[in-house]
């Protein structure tokens, strides 16, 4: 059975995977794996700093947006605080997938957000950018709303995003973020 999942993770060319709770210091562990990972590889400078800037953003991400999630009942197919991330690595891409629980009541406001950045071009991107910073809110959460964002920026490439229904409180949302080698 271990060899299947080795198989698969090959064929999809998949080089991280990690799914749990998601803490302040997983984030730098994962980082910190991945920079080594990315070294080790001997991946050009500029894509390197481009694929540990989009995981950062993409595990900040998740770590500040994480909904906590009521479970009620043990046999329910939602865990509290876990996440998934994936990173992988085809011809001329890398790609980031983060995944985790939201509240099915925020499910609008987060495809209206992801629309609206995948509708700006760079020099939108970058005014969005600025106009948010300037305006110098934050969210309940603590965060100015700047992560998907800096994602499509830095990753120069649209999003990719599904909302999974999980049951009536909770959906998961995935988000894939591509960074071009070429």
């Amino acid at each position: 059975m271990t060899y299947s999942y080795y198989k698969n993770m090959q064929l999809n060319n998949i080089i991280f995977v990690y799914q749990g709770e998601v803490t302040a210091d997983l984030v730098s562990s994962i980082l910190q794996m991945m920079e080594n990972k990315l070294d080790g590889d001997g991946e050009d400078k500029k894509i390197k700093k481009k694929v540990f800037n989009v995981m950062v953003e993409c595990l900040q991400n998740v770590y500040h947006h994480l909904d906590t999630l009521e479970v009620t009942n043990t046999n329910d197919d939602v865990n509290d605080r876990t996440a998934l991330l994936m990173i992988g690595k085809e011809e001329n891409d890398y790609y980031v997938i983060t995944g985790n629980h939201v509240l099915n009541n925020r499910v609008p406001a987060i495809k209206d957000r992801l629309e609206s950045v995948n509708n700006c071009n760079k020099a939108e991107l970058k005014a969005l950018y600025q106009s948010i910073l300037n305006e110098g809110s934050l969210s309940e959460k603590g965060t100015a709303g700047l992560g998907m964002i800096d994602i499509a920026r830095k990753s120069g490439q649209k999003l990719g995003y599904d909302f999974h229904p999980v049951n009536d409180k909770y959906s998961f949302f995935s988000l894939e973020a591509k960074v071009s080698r070429v």
